[in-house]
C-alpha cells in the first residue's frame, strides 16, 4: 500500500495549523458603559470538524472550558451558548459527544462593581474531525467602564468573595515586587523570602556549563548520526554515484567539478536548515516546551513515529506527489547554473523523502522536546551536513567512487533496523504524557516488558528468523548480521532484570522512573521527602537541614539520566538521605492547583498559573533564573543558595563535592 503524504515540514507544521484552521475565534467586549456589560465569544468552527461543549462528558474529547480573571466586576452566571449542542454517541470513546458544528456564540454577563474594570479571558478546548483532533486556545484583555448608579455602588460595598479578596491580594504583591508569595497560592503561612530572587547570590559560585549548550550539541551530533544513516538507504545511496558523476561529466574542470558540488552540497544544508528554521519560527519558544509535555502533542509523536515505523517495516511507502518531482526536475532543465544546481538539491530532498521523513520527523520531535527554540535549526544542520559531505568529498576525490559498497538488499534491512528503533522509541513519547497525567498504563515494568519483546523480535530477524516485505531471502546470514544480532538478543536479555527493579542505567534516559514500577527488588533509589517546596522548606527548618531543590520533569531525559548515574552510588544516597531534605518539583506536572493564581514575569507581561507545573516552572524561573532541567540547587534555611547550581552532568565526584560544599557552608553559616 502506498500513501501520499506532505513533506515533513508540513506533518509538523499541520499540528499547529489545523488548530488555526479548524476554529476561528472573536473575542469582543459589549454594551460597555452601561449596567449590563458582557464577554461575547464567537467560534466560526470549519465544515468537518466538531468543537466540544462544556458539558461535553468525562471519556469523550476534551470539553471547552474558559477562564475569566475579573478585576472591578463580578461574573453574572455562567457562560451560555446561543444554541443547543448536537448530542451524537462515538464509536470510539463509547460515550455520547456534545459538539458544536458552524457558528456559535458563547456569552457571559458581568456586574460592574467599580467604575471601570478589567477582565482577561482564556479559553481552551479541542477540534475534532475525520482525520483526527487539534488543541485549541485563545485569550484577550478587556478594560471598560460602568456608570456610576445605585445599583454599582450597592454591589461595590458588597463583601469580597475568598476568590477575589486572592486575586487583589497577589496583584498587589505583583505590583511591589514581581514576585509570588507562596502562602497566596497554598493557603499556608509561609516565609516570602523563600522566594526572593538570588540569581546574584548564584552568579557569586562558579557555574557550571549550560544544559542548553549541551542539549544543542547532542541535537546536533543526533542530527549528524541521523544524516549518516539516511545516507545508506536505498533512497539516498545510489544517487551518490550517479549525481557525482554527473558533476564530473557536466565540467572539464576538475576545481569546477568540486565547486558545483560544494554548492550542490552547500543547498542541501540551506534547503534543512530552513525546514528547522520553520519549525521554529511556526512553535516559537514558549510553544516547544509545552510540545515537550503536553499529552496530546506527545500522544500525536507517538502515532507519528509508529506511522514512519510500520513504513521502514515494509508496510507502506511514504511519498510524496509526482507532481512536486516533476516539477523540481523542470526546474532544473529551465534553468543554468548554480541555481540549477540548486534545484537538483531540492529534487534530491523530495526524492529521498520515503527515506528520509521518518529520520527527519524523529530528529524534529526530539529538538522539539529539548524545549530550545534553535533546536530544530541546529538538529537540521547536523543532518543535512552528514548528508551533503559525501557529495562534495567524493567530487574532490572521485577514485574513491570506486571502493562504494554497491547497492542491494542490504539497505533494506537498514530500513527495517531503523523501524524497529522508531518503534522503541515512540513509547518514550507516550511515557511522558502516561507519567503528566498520571494515568499510569505505561508503568516501567510495560515500558521494559516491551523494549525486551521489540529488541528480542529485532535479534531475530538479523538473524533471519523473520523476514519483512521487499526483504531478499537470507541465505547465509553475513557476520555483521549475525553479531548484530547477538548485541540485540543480549540486549533484551540485559533488561529482563529491569522486570524486577533493577535500574538498567543505559536506559534510564528514556524508561519510566523506578517508583512507577508496582513491585521491585531494588532499594538503591533515592526518593524525595516532599513534593512541595514550602513543605519542604518547613521541614528543613523544623530539622535543621539544608534544602537539595532538584526541578525535574517527567518528559526529562537527562533527569532519569542524573537520577541512575549519580544517585545511585551508595555515598552520595547516604549523603541525601541523611543530610540534606530532598524536594522534587516536577515542571510539568498536570495536576490543577486549588485556584488560579496570576504572576507577571521578569518582562511583565501576566501569567496565570492553574498547574502545579507551573508553579515550579515559575519558581525556577523567578528565584534562579533557570529554564532547564534537571536542575540541583542547595539553600538554607532562609532560601538563600549554598552553592553553585548543578545541572546536568553524569559526574559522581563532582556531585559529591557539590553536596559537601552545600553541607558544609550551611554548617559555617551563623544560626
Amino acid at each position: 500500500m502506498k500513501k501520499c503524504l506532505l513533506t515533513l515540514s508540513l506533518l509538523i507544521v499541520t499540528i499547529v495549523a489545523m488548530a488555526a484552521d479548524a476554529v476561528k475565534w472573536d473575542l469582543k467586549l459589549v454594551d460597555d458603559n452601561t449596567d449590563h456589560p458582557s464577554v461575547e465569544i464567537t467560534a466560526t468552527v470549519s465544515p468537518g470538524y466538531h468543537l466540544y461543549a462544556v458539558e461535553n462528558p468525562a471519556g469523550g474529547s476534551n470539553p471547552l472550558e474558559f477562564f475569566f480573571d475579573v478585576k472591578g466586576c463580578k461574573l453574572d452566571g455562567k457562560v451560555k451558548a446561543n444554541k443547543a449542542y448536537t448530542k451524537e454517541f462515538d464509536d470510539v470513546f463509547e460515550v455520547d459527544q456534545y459538539f458544536y458544528t458552524g457558528t456559535v456564540k458563547f456569552t457571559q454577563k458581568l456586574k460592574p462593581t467599580a467604575k471601570s474594570f478589567t477582565v482577561n479571558v482564556e479559553l481552551k478546548g479541542q477540534a475534532c474531525d475525520d482525520k483526527g483532533c487539534v488543541p485549541l486556545f485563545a485569550s484577550k484583555k478587556f478594560t471598560g467602564t460602568s456608570p456610576v448608579g445605585s445599583d454599582v455602588a450597592e454591589e461595590a460595598t458588597e463583601e469580597e468573595t475568598p476568590g477575589e479578596a486572592l486575586a487583589e491580594m497577589t496583584d498587589s504583591l505583583h505590583q511591589a515586587s514581581g514576585a509570588l508569595t507562596p502562602g497566596a497560592m497554598s493557603g499556608g503561612v509561609s516565609d516570602p523570602n523563600w522566594w526572593n530572587n538570588v540569581e546574584a547570590e548564584l552568579d557569586v559560585f562558579e557555574n557550571n556549563p549550560s544544559e542548553q549548550e549541551r542539549s544543542l550539541l547532542y541535537i546536533f551530533i543526533a542530527g549528524f548520526l541521523g544524516g549518516l544513516i539516511a545516507l545508506v538507504t536505498p533512497c539516498v545511496w545510489p544517487m551518490i554515484p550517479m549525481t557525482v558523476s554527473f558533476f564530473l561529466k557536466q565540467n572539464k574542470s576538475r576545481s569546477k567539478s568540486v565547486a558545483t558540488a560544494a554548492v550542490y552540497g552547500g543547498s542541501i544544508i540551506v534547503i534543512y536548515v530552513v525546514l528547522g528554521l520553520a519549525v521554529t519560527a511556526i512553535f516559537g519558544a514558549s510553544a516547544l516546551n509545552e510540545l515537550a509535555t503536553s499529552a496530546l502533542f506527545n500522544i500525536i509523536f507517538f502515532l507519528l513515529l509508529v506511522v514512519f515505523a510500520v513504513s521502514f517495516l515494509g508496510g507502506f511507502e511514504l511519498t510524496l506527489p509526482a507532481s512536486w518531482t516533476n516539477k523540481m526536475d523542470s526546474k532544473v532543465d529551465a534553468t543554468t547554473g548554480y541555481l540549477s544546481v540548486f534545484f537538483m538539491a531540492f529534487t534530491l530532498a523530495l526524492v529521498s523523502f520515503s527515506c528520509t521523513g521518518p529520520i527527519i520527523g524523529t530528529l524534529l520531535v526530539e529538538a522539539a522536546a529539548t524545549s530550545n527554540f534553535i533546536s530544530p535549526a541546529v538538529g537540521m544542520f547536523g543532518f543535512s551536513l552528514a548528508l551533503a559531505l559525501p557529495f562534495t568529498l567524493f567530487a574532490m576525490f572521485p577514485t574513491m567512487l570506486k571502493s562504494m559498497p554497491k547497492s542491494g538488499g542490504w539497505m533494506n534491512t537498514v530500513k527495517v533496523v531503523l523501524g524497529f528503533l522508531e518503534l522503541a522509541l515512540a513509547l518514550k513519547f507516550l511515557s511522558v504524557a502516561d507519567l503528566a497525567y498520571g494515568w499510569r498504563i505505561l508503568d516501567r515494568e510495560v515500558f521494559v516488558s516491551l523494549w525486551i519483546v521489540i529488541f528480542a523480535l529485532l535479534g531475530m530477524y538479523l538473524l533471519g528468523k523473520i523476514t519483512f516485505p521487499h526483504d531478499d531471502k537470507v541465505e547465509k546470514t553475513g557476520v555483521t548480521r549475525f553479531l548484530l544480532g547477538c548485541v540485540s538478543l543480549a540486549f533484551a536479555v540485559y533488561m529482563l532484570p529491569g522486570l524486577w527493579g533493577a535500574p538498567l542505567k543505559s536506559i534510564s534516559a528514556f524508561a519510566p522512573p523506578t517508583y512507577t514500577q508496582d513491585f521491585s527488588l531494588f532499594e538503591g533509589d533515592v526518593h524525595a521527602e516532599v513534593d512541595d517546596f514550602e513543605e519542604g522548606m518547613r521541614l528543613a527548618k523544623e530539622l535543621n537541614k539544608p534544602v537539595l531543590i532538584d526541578f525535574s520533569g517527567y518528559g526529562c531525559v537527562n533527569c532519569r539520566k542524573m537520577e541512575a548515574a549519580v544517585w545511585t552510588d551508595p555515598e552520595v544516597k547516604s549523603t541525601i538521605d541523611n543530610d540534606y531534605i530532598l524536594v522534587t518539583l516536577m515542571v510539568d506536572e498536570k495536576k490543577a492547583l486549588p485556584e488560579p493564581i496570576k504572576v507577571v514575569e521578569k518582562d511583565g507581561t501576566e501569567r496565570t498559573l492553574r498547574t502545579y507545573g507551573d508553579k515550579w516552572s515559575f519558581l525556577q524561573r523567578s528565584k534562579f533564573g533557570a529554564n532547564a532541567q534537571p536542575f540541583h540547587v542547595i539553600v538554607d534555611n532562609n532560601g538563600h543558595p549554598l552553592a553553585p547550581a548543578f545541572v546536568y552532568k553524569e559526574d559522581v565526584p563532582g556531585y559529591k563535592n557539590f553536596l559537601k560544599q552545600g553541607k558544609d557552608n550551611y554548617e559555617k553559616a551563623p544560626k
